[in-house]
C-alpha cells in the first residue's frame, strides 16, 4: 500500500497531503481586509512554506485554481501571480469567481505540485 503523508493535519483539514509524488496544497488564504495584492502575497507565501515543509518548490507545481470573491480583483491578483511563478514552469491555472469563507477574504489558492 502506497503511503499517504499529512503534513499540519487538524481537526478539519490537512494544509498539505503527499501521495504517490504528488503534493496537494489545502486552499491559502490572506489576512481578511487586506489589499488583493497583499493578500495575493501572502497566500503565496504559505504555498512556498508548504512546498518547502513538503520537500518541493513552485518549479514542481502541476496545477493551480484561484478563487476570487470578485473577478473584478483579477487586474490586481494577476501581477502578484506573474511576479512569483517560476518562468518556463507555469502549471496549468483556472480562475474564478466564488464566494470565500469570510466576507474579509479576497483570494484563495489551491495547488498542486510533483515532488522532486
Amino acid at each position: 500500500m502506497t503511503p499517504i503523508k499529512r503534513i499540519d493535519c487538524g481537526a478539519r483539514m490537512s494544509d498539505a497531503v503527499i501521495h504517490n509524488g504528488i503534493v496537494y496544497l489545502s486552499g491559502q488564504v490572506g489576512a481578511e481586509g487586506e489589499s488583493i495584492e497583499a493578500q495575493t502575497r501572502a497566500v503565496l507565501a504559505s504555498i512556498d512554506a508548504l512546498l518547502a515543509k513538503a520537500g518541493t518548490d513552485k518549479t514542481r507545481l502541476l496545477t493551480a485554481q484561484i478563487w476570487l470573491a470578485d473577478m473584478a480583483d483579477f487586474a490586481g491578483m494577476n501581477p502578484v501571480w506573474e511576479a512569483w511563478v517560476s518562468a518556463g514552469n507555469c502549471p496549468t491555472r483556472a480562475t474564478g469567481e466564488s464566494r470565500l469563507a469570510a466576507p474579509g477574504y479576497k483570494v484563495e489558492v489551491i495547488v498542486t505540485a510533483a515532488l522532486p
